[in-house]
């Protein structure tokens, strides 16, 4: 009996421990896509072209939905967002920030 409960904790925290390194995998994940969606932005600027539409196309293609976008300038800071693990009840959507433009 107790070899049974021993077994069914360790399941569990294994299951936990899943959870959890899939919301650090998730969070590398949305800021490498924020990071891109800001350089892809801050490009666009400078090219003349609609800035934030650049950065949600490469967020999108990179599995995450752009939350927010500003432009000052020529320097862009997006926010992405990237739909996290879900365990039984629980979802975790992680977000992420970068800003791009050219340097001071």
């Amino acid at each position: 009996m107790l070899v049974a409960a021993v077994i069914g904790v360790l399941l569990l925290l294994g299951a936990a421990l899943g959870f959890v390194v899939g919301i650090v995998v998730t969070q590398r994940h949305a800021q490498s896509a924020a990071d891109l969606a800001a350089l892809a932005a801050a490009e666009a600027v400078a090219d003349g072209r609609d800035g934030c539409a650049a950065g949600a196309t490469i967020a999108r293609s990179n599995g995450g939905r752009l939350t927010s976008c500003e432009v000052a300038g020529t320097t862009v800071t997006v926010s992405v967002a990237v739909t996290g693990p879900r365990w039984q009840e629980w979802s975790v959507d992680l977000t992420a920030e970068a800003r791009a433009g050219p340097a001071p």
